[in-house]
């Protein structure tokens, strides 16, 4: 669907937007109460623990990266904050509890990904595929596929993406609740919203370039083109606002202890530190981007624009659900799991 150079900078742009404009400004610092803070013995050690944390993440998924493997950024910065945990004062300083549910989504994200992916590129292959009159099947059913898909990315957006854009919108919308953050319904609502006006912007734009179309599997796949494009611009953007704060928490915490002179829990993440985060994930698309987009693209099953399509879609829906749960999950494992899905689909 894209160049090389097109998706590394359509990446990098909306995953620095993602990370400045609507990185959450009040986070843990220390990932979902993995470790219990009050056990560390003085700021000093805390401190010296939070840059081990980093350096060891850093250090583990440019190892990673090397080997071509795509590793979660998140889980490495919780594995690195439990790790210098436990170093500095014992496995007792662990929570437990919240370890087992990230162990949990290490299964629980992957295989939840590949299922909806699975249902959705089946979905996409009955409705038209194996129509035979695959342009009338088009224009009915890719409208459908791309609202769905504009739901599942307003309310990805909304729920997990703009956390600290959310209360200015509120106040803009006087008729909504006043909240800090969105309900799922709420959320709901707003992809709803926006996914009827897409249906029929999308369905009278089908009807203009299905006069064209082959009546083919090739001619189809050309249909989802500028969807996955898009789905894969609010990917990145969702990604940078959530991932990005996530990275950079023992970063912050570190700026907190410093300034404050104690330790918190919570601290707000000041605009430099997310700008080195934004920074730091465009220089790494640049440098490390190509080697994963060809193992994830290409090198664990062939992906087509509809496979991929519904690998996004998966991505989405799956983040939903799990947020919904209460479950701590890792993008990456929920798109490898995807293209799992729709590769065992390919295979069957």
């Amino acid at each position: 669907a894209l160049t090389m150079a097109g998706a590394i900078v359509i990446a990098g742009i909306f995953e620095a937007g993602g990370a400045l404009i609507a990185g959450g400004d009040v986070v843990k610092t220390i990932k979902k109460g993995i470790i219990d803070i009050s056990a560390f013995s003085s700021v000093d050690v805390f401190i010296w623990a939070m840059m081990a944390a980093l350096l060891s993440a850093a250090l583990w998924l440019n190892i990673a990266t090397y080997f071509k493997a795509p590793v979660s950024t998140t889980h490495s910065v919780v594995g690195g904050v439990m790790g210098a945990g436990i170093a500095a004062s014992g496995f007792s300083i662990v929570n437990w509890a919240t370890m087992g549910k990230i162990a949990m989504s290490w299964v629980i994200s992957p295989v939840l990904g590949g299922i909806i992916a699975a249902i959705f590129l089946m979905s996409i292959k009955k409705t038209m595929v194996y129509k035979e009159d695959k342009i009338k099947a088009s224009k009915a059913w890719v409208p459908v596929f791309v609202a769905i898909m504009s739901w599942a990315f307003v309310t990805y957006l909304v729920l997990k993406g703009l956390k600290k854009v959310w209360p200015h919108i509120v106040d803009i919308l006087t008729f909504l609740p006043d909240s800090k953050k969105p309900s799922f319904l709420i959320a709901g609502i707003a992809g709803a919203i926006v996914a009827v006006i897409v249906y029929f912007i999308i369905k009278v734009r089908i009807s203009s370039v299905a006069k064209n179309m082959e009546n083919s599997r090739d001619g189809i796949n050309s249909l989802f083109t500028i969807p996955l494009i898009f789905a894969a611009a609010l990917l990145s953007f969702a990604h940078g606002a959530n991932d990005v704060a996530n990275a950079v928490g023992p970063l912050a915490a570190i700026n907190d202890a410093v300034i404050s002179g104690g330790i918190s829990s919570k601290a707000g993440i000041p605009l430099w530190v997310m700008a080195v985060g934004a920074l730091g994930i465009a220089i790494g698309l640049a440098l490390y981007g190509p080697k994963l987009i060809k193992t994830v693209g290409g090198e664990i099953t062939e992906l087509d624009q509809m496979r991929a399509f519904s690998v996004a879609m998966a991505a989405a829906i799956t983040v939903i659900i799990a947020s919904q749960l209460g479950l701590p999950v890792s993008s990456t494992h929920i798109a490898i799991g995807g293209i799992f899905g729709v590769g065992f689909l390919r295979e069957y």
